[in-house]
């Protein structure tokens, strides 16, 4: 689930390799920005460390709490990749907010996957625990960084938006909104494997999420990837939805508004239990590709969708939550 294609993937993939050693490792004391950094922590995996990436923005100042916004790629990607498709560090240095990136299990630091449950590749079939990484990874950064408790929020693109959504249900506790995009909540590895999903939230939580009715891997009806192809299967993007209107105890009737001539489909469910709310993007004409402006600044002038940017839209959103006690 690369976000440009296998071939952008790839390419970008092999230049990161050139410049392996670019980010420089997160200082102990008196981390400056903008800049990002890369930290390893003792959690190991087949005897490699893992690791993720934090950009610090520009005003960072230590006496003074910030936001924290972890981004989790896609399968086949990396933390730089998704750093560059996403927007968030540039983001992050206009708003004032700290990102981390979290790199998955993968082939020498390339090619990573996340165990979501029902997805993906050896990280799933080995059965690592990505939740507890990223939760460990979270905590990380808050002994180094100061960070404001109450505004930690994830994004999550793909196989990263499945952990996403994995995250939100088993430690919500440590969020105060999740946006996952082009993902779902649950599934079938295979013909023969039981169905799984995410377990019950533990808590409610508010939830954007945003999916290409164009998407031919993880289709909005669900289903085999019309892309790949195989017998793995995945949930429909509504009943994903519903699940968290269910549990956030929200109205089950939807209000639909439109934006980008009409392009952009936005369903709501007003305020929910504790405060919270559901949010749906769906975008016609889009696929299985990030919704911001590394790909939308190309589009033709007169296209509905030119400079449509989610990354801007999820922050707007995350700005209006805290996590709840």
């Amino acid at each position: 689930m690369m976000e440009k294609g296998t071939v952008v993937g790839v390419i970008f993939i092999f230049l990161t390799l050139l410049c392996s050693g670019c980010t420089a490792s997160l200082p102990k004391e008196h981390p400056a920005g903008p800049k990002t950094y890369k930290n390893s922590m003792d959690i190991r995996i087949m005897g490699a460390r893992r690791t993720y990436l934090v950009h610090i923005p520009s005003d960072y100042n230590p006496q003074k709490p910030l936001p924290l916004v972890v981004v989790i790629h896609g399968a086949f990607d990396t933390a730089q990749g998704m750093e560059k498709f996403s927007g968030f560090s540039d983001l992050a240095d206009r708003e004032g907010f700290i990102v981390m990136y979290p790199n998955g299990m993968g082939i020498f630091g390339y090619f990573q996957h996340w165990n979501a449950g029902h997805c993906c590749g050896k990280a799933a079939s080995d059965n690592v625990d990505d939740v507890g990484f990223v939760a460990a990874a979270i905590e990380d950064v808050r002994t180094r960084l100061k960070i404001d408790s109450d505004r930690i929020y994830m994004v999550g693109f793909s196989n990263g938006g499945m952990l996403a959504y994995r995250f939100a249900a088993e430690r919500g506790d440590l969020l105060a909104a999740v946006a996952p995009l082009a993902a779902s909540i649950g599934g079938k590895p295979s013909e023969e494997a039981p169905q799984w999903r995410i377990p019950d939230p533990i808590q409610p939580l508010s939830v954007i999420a945003f999916h290409g009715l164009a998407d031919d891997d993880i289709t909005y009806e669900g289903g085999v990837s019309l892309h790949r192809g195989g017998t793995r299967t995945f949930w429909p993007v509504e009943k994903s939805i519903e699940f968290w209107v269910r549990h956030n105890g929200c109205n089950p009737k939807a209000a639909t508004t439109y934006l980008n001539d009409r392009h952009v489909h936005i369903k709501s469910w007003g305020v929910c239990r504790d405060d919270t709310e559901v949010v749906l993007y769906l975008i016609e004409n889009w696929g299985h590709v990030w919704p911001g402006q590394f790909f939308t600044a190309d589009l033709a002038e007169d296209d509905p969708l030119k400079n449509f940017d989610a990354a801007e839209i999820i922050w707007d959103f995350f700005k209006l939550h805290r996590r709840k006690p």
